[in-house]
């Protein structure tokens, strides 16, 4: 089959809709179940790009949740210890190491990631399967599903969940194009290979990079490979832990980001760990709370508008500013990577406040020896990687 009908476009007055082959060849992707739209289409083969270059890096399975053509989340199938896994929600379940990509890849922005479509790397499993059924989620994009994997799935959202097989073999064509305003347009297809080369030119005092953190730097580079430029990525421990997608200015990407980066901890703290919720909340209820909770107006909004009564089993107690301030402190080891050169200092203080300590950008600014200097402050190690890595 070398052509697919969608529901609609972007939005439902954009009729009719459809993804097809130019060349006549059969599409690299079967719908197993469900009713994909453009949007669930432009996410999936994103994700699958980017999940499909991670497991090629770092040798582990690898998981995506997109939302609106960016990832909100991306990980590869470390294993999570018992913090993360409370807070990520999955502390119940039986995890392999595809299930493991996926519950950090959804657990790093779960707010963002309500309603994603995911893309594996591998076979979907029994394990991953469970986690995904549980979770809001327009769809799934994976080289294939076990049996279970599948049963699991086909009964999700009443049967109409988007479950996808892609051909894991399948390589583009060479050029790519596509149309604006009726208007073709034409590029080479962005296959630059993401690996160690682009951190050799480190251009601080600092020049030890460890190799955890070239993974990390490397993971940062392909999250942004295929995120809506402009785009700022922090990752820590293989899981991309704050991502700031489409910005204007490069500041906003690196506050965004790194103010997701914080979050992440903070969830780790003990006043959100304890928090005392009433038994059966729902997960995105939880969510939604917590996200109040860490935020500037914190315990006053959630206690103001009576959040916490069917929320808590209690009153919780306050989280102050200070208290955060002195808990993030131990945010550390985290990698950044940009998809252009920072073009003020103000990145690099920014980004150590959140534990920044790796950083990978093109470089190439008229002011990178301020930059350079303010990293040397801080004893921050920066690679020039010499290319830039936008994507719209």
């Amino acid at each position: 089959m070398n052509e697919l009908v969608l529901k609609y476009g972007c939005n439902p007055n954009q009729k009719p809709a459809k993804v097809f082959m130019e060349n006549g060849d059969d599409l690299p992707i079967k719908v197993l179940v469900g009713n994909p739209g453009y949007i669930n289409l432009l996410d999936a083969l994103n994700g699958w790009q980017l999940v499909s270059e991670l497991k090629k890096v770092s040798g582990l399975p690898s998981a995506t949740s997109f939302k609106h053509v960016s990832p909100a989340g991306v990980a590869i199938g470390l294993p999570l210890d018992d913090i993360l896994k409370k807070i990520y929600w999955v502390e119940d379940c039986e995890l392999s190491p595809l299930a493991c990509a996926y519950a950090g890849a959804r657990g790093a922005d779960r707010m963002s990631s309500f309603g994603d479509f995911i893309a594996l790397s591998d076979i979907c499993d029994k394990e991953t399967a469970l986690l995904i059924k549980r979770e809001v989620s327009d769809g799934v994009i994976a080289p294939g599903y076990t049996d279970e994997a599948f049963e699991i799935l086909k009964s999700k959202k009443n049967g109409k969940y988007n479950i996808i097989q892609i051909d894991e073999n399948y390589i583009p064509a060479k050029l790519e194009k596509k149309q604006v305003f009726g208007i073709t347009f034409e590029q080479g297809h962005n296959d630059l290979d993401i690996n160690e080369t682009l951190l050799e030119n480190i251009v601080t005092e600092n020049k030890d990079i460890p190799q955890n953190a070239k993974l990390d730097l490397l993971i940062s580079l392909i999250v942004l490979k295929y995120t809506q430029s402009n785009s700022v990525c922090y990752v820590k421990d293989g899981r991309a832990i704050g991502i700031g997608a489409g910005q204007q200015s490069r500041i906003h990407c690196t506050r965004l980001a790194g103010t997701k980066a914080d979050n992440w901890f903070l969830r780790q703290s003990k006043c959100v760990l304890e928090l005392p919720f009433k038994e059966g909340i729902k997960r995105a209820d939880r969510d939604n709370a917590i996200d109040v909770y860490i935020g500037d107006n914190s315990i006053e909004e959630l206690l103001s508008d009576g959040m916490w009564e069917h929320i808590f089993t209690e009153k919780p107690k306050k989280f102050s500013t200070t208290e955060k301030k002195e808990w993030l402190k131990n945010l550390k080891g985290v990698s950044l990577g940009s998809d252009a050169f920072f073009p003020f200092s103000d990145n690099i203080e920014r980004a150590k406040r959140s534990g920044v300590e790796y950083i990978a950008q093109p470089g190439g600014s008229l002011r990178d020896d301020a930059v350079i200097d303010c990293c040397n402050k801080y004893g921050i190690c920066m690679a020039f990687t010499g290319i830039r890595l936008f994507h719209h």
